[in-house]
């Protein structure tokens, strides 16, 4: 190849990691022709290809003295077509957050494993739930209800692909229930198929040699090597998630003939499975993660367990289609698809497990009171987390349930009298839930007009203080707004408590009325409400499926979505492995291999320069470095959201002891913009409506940058840059340049 690319490793090497959106290797590196120097497709390192020749003198890329080299690690997040699946895999996201959001005060360590169990308990419910919400759409909407004699399903209209179900076995509902069984298992084995895929890529990195092994810092979660190291203990959860999800769908098509001998046996064997999936998740050593590096056991019990359950599950599942394809005898009619109370249990166990859990977080969070250190929402975010998700589980299973009745026929209340026809009956607790859609919309109208007067406020309170470094009036209340606008994220947690309490709230009220029976939704307001969430939930489902549908053959698309999924992913699978892909787990080894290469002498040395999301892995690739390495590194940082989000959101990971152990450990300096809605100063202001002072190099980590920059006399206002283009700004080249002496 003609050209020149520089391939060598001694002297400084300036190595950047970008954040959210995956910015390619042309825009990280500032240059037209990046080339891959290691990795693949996936994750490479990228370098300036030269057409002209090697360079020299003062140049930026000068071989064995000086590079700039880019890390691209986007398309772990967006660059595979199975992205679009992963829009539905949103609750699961959100409840490896809440585990991640506990917090952690010395002492309470039996309080903590507590709640830890319970959340992971809670996630398998949430496992239950969607898959739950297939199972009732598929087996009992289509296999009870509308395939059945005389309903929906088997009139002439009726789509063939359901119609013959009627017409071959309609007084025959085992058979029935055997067939419609088929679509939730193809569900359950879809998560497993691309959480199996994704675990085999990413929480199966290989652990690096001996001699770069980190030693982690003691005491600091975030030094810890075990925390990017998942790969047993999420094949365990995932074997345990799954095992479950079949045996509930094995128990709806078992529970409606438990009045038989074969029915009870079978219907006992898939509570049993349920049982053991329930008590296994619970144990601590299922998910509990060991340091590769020390070699530790593994209880040898454990794994025993864990591939009985793998065995038992899909076996009983196959007997219990086989005995229900083989015919059960039906008992007494009933319009909807009978039970044995699994799942009012499973219910009570959900509300049991939050009640718990906000107690004992709200304990943690008392005794977890550290001088100075902001906690978001109280301290509570863990519990807001799995609020958050519960409710999006719910609106993603309500919305198929009601897509589902839709289609095939008419949804009903299980209150509906007169002729059965065209109507397909749902719980009166599916419609209240879906009464409260209204309500929590309206919340967010209050909620969006309280932000906008704070950004108000906010801009009239800033335009005068920057009136006399931009000048004119215009360009600072200009400014001012751009400036307000960015500090809407602080407020985030404000908006997750309203939104969360508002639906907690209406979630108990609508508890309580449908069990005193005051009344029911099918009338008056109750019933609009009912109607108008209904029909946001199928609206919502569709558009989710459209939006999948679409992400699937846009490469750009699929890069904005997975800007959500940068953010969740960061953490491990460590309550839900069903969830998207953790992509630290193959990050930071990868790093860890590039940085001992690049940094081999004491003569060598590498600037880590992390942008947003690419902050927070560099922070946390520090603290896993050998100490002889961390001696070589500096870290630059600009746009990072360590202190703005991570430190309140996350405080026993990114809180004061994580982010003063990587400040010990390396020469560190952080640039933010007050323009930047999502990055900030990660320890102190340096802004001068702060009282800092920009110009000085020396004042700690943090350095303010301008944004829009300040005009010259006569020139109009620059263009806001807002969380982008850092490297672009002067304090960036002085800061490189000051990191790369130092």
């Amino acid at each position: 190849m003609d050209g020149f690319l520089d391939r060598t490793c001694g002297g400084v090497t300036e190595l950047r990691v970008h954040g959210v959106s995956g910015t390619p290797p042309a825009g990280m590196l500032n240059h037209p022709h990046p080339r891959l120097v290691a990795g693949d497709g996936t994750t490479g390192f990228y370098r300036r290809w030269w057409a002209a020749g090697q360079p020299a003198g003062d140049h930026p890329d000068v071989p064995g003295v000086r590079r700039r080299e880019a890390y691209a690690w986007g398309n772990l997040t967006s660059g595979g077509r199975t992205i679009a699946l992963w829009l539905l895999l949103l609750p699961f996201a959100l409840a490896n957050l809440s585990y991640f959001m506990l917090p952690r005060p010395p002492g309470a360590d039996r309080l903590r494993h507590l709640t830890e169990a319970a959340q992971r308990l809670f996630g398998l419910l949430l496992t239950g739930t969607l898959v739950g919400a297939v199972t009732r759409a598929s087996v009992d909407l289509v296999g009870w209800q509308c395939t059945a004699a005389g309903r929906a399903c088997t009139v002439d209209t009726a789509p063939v692909w359901v119609h013959w179900l009627g017409a071959l076995w309609g007084g025959e509902p085992s058979k029935r229930l055997a067939v419609t069984a088929l679509v939730p298992l193809l569900a359950v084995v879809v998560l497993w198929w691309i959480a199996r895929r994704t675990w085999r890529r990413d929480e199966r990195t290989d652990v690096a040699p001996e001699e770069l092994r980190g030693t982690g810092r003691g005491g600091v979660l975030l030094g810890q090597p075990r925390l990017w190291h998942g790969r047993t203990p999420v094949w365990r959860l995932r074997v345990v998630h799954v095992s479950f999800a079949i045996a509930s769908i094995g128990l709806a098509v078992s529970a409606p003939f438990a009045h038989t001998p074969v029915g009870f046996a079978l219907t006992a064997a898939n509570a049993g499975v349920q049982l053991a999936a329930a008590v296994l998740v619970v144990l601590p050593a299922t998910a509990r993660r060991l340091d590769p590096y020390t070699g530790g056991p593994e209880p040898a019990w454990l794994g025993r367990a864990i591939r009985a359950l793998r065995v038992a599950a899909p076996v009983v599942f196959l007997v219990t289609g086989g005995a229900a394809l083989a015919g059960l005898p039906p008992g007494p009619y009933a319009p909807q698809l009978p039970g044995v109370g699994v799942g009012v249990l499973e219910y009570a166990l959900m509300i049991a497990l939050g009640v718990f859990i906000l107690a004992a977080v709200t304990v943690l969070a008392r005794r977890d009171r550290t001088p100075g250190e902001r906690r978001a929402m109280g301290g509570l975010a863990a519990w807001f987390a799995l609020m958050v998700a519960v409710g999006s589980a719910n609106v993603l299973a309500l919305g198929v349930l009601f897509w589902t009745a839709s289609f095939f026929g008419v949804a009903a209340t299980s209150a509906g009298a007169g002729p059965l026809g065209r109507k397909l009956f749902l719980d009166d607790t599916v419609w209240w839930t879906a009464a409260l859609v209204p309500l929590l919309v309206l919340g967010a109208v209050v909620v969006a007009c309280v932000l906008n007067a704070h950004r108000t406020a906010e801009g009239e309170r800033l335009a005068p203080l920057l009136e006399p470094y931009y000048g004119e009036v215009s360009d600072a209340r200009e400014v001012a707004g751009k400036w307000a606008l960015a500090t809407l994220t602080d407020r985030i947690g404000f908006v997750v408590a309203v939104l969360t309490g508002l639906g907690v709230a209406g979630f108990a009220a609508v508890t309580v009325i449908y069990r005193l029976g005051l009344f029911t939704p099918d009338g008056g307001v109750a019933g609009l409400l009912a109607s108008i969430g209904s029909w946001a939930m199928v609206a919502i489902v569709v558009g989710l499926v459209l939006i999948g549908r679409r992400t699937y053959i846009d490469s750009r698309l699929r890069r904005t979505v997975g800007i959500l999924w940068d953010i969740c992913t960061f953490w491990p699978r460590a309550i839900h492995p069903l969830a998207p892909p953790c992509y630290t787990e193959r990050v930071i080894p990868e790093l860890m291999a590039r940085v001992a290469r690049l940094a081999r002498t004491d003569r060598d040395e590498v600037v880590l320069s992390g942008h947003s999301q690419g902050s927070v892995i560099a922070a946390a690739l520090v603290l896993q470095l050998r100490p002889e390495l961390r001696g070589r590194v500096r870290l630059l940082t600009h746009g990072s959201p360590l202190g703005r989000l991570y430190a309140p959101f996350f405080p026993a990971y990114f809180g004061a002891a994580g982010l003063s152990a990587v400040r010990d450990s390396v020469t560190w300096c952080n640039l933010y913009r007050l323009s930047d809605p999502i990055g900030g100063p990660v320890f102190a202001t340096a802004d001068p409506l702060a009282g800092g002072d920009p110009e000085r190099a020396d004042a700690g980590v943090d350095r303010f940058c301008w944004d829009p920059p300040l005009p010259g006399p006569g020139e109009p206002l620059p263009e806001c840059r807002w969380h982008s283009d850092y490297w672009l700004d002067p304090p960036y080249a002085e800061a490189l340049s000051r990191l790369a002496t130092a």
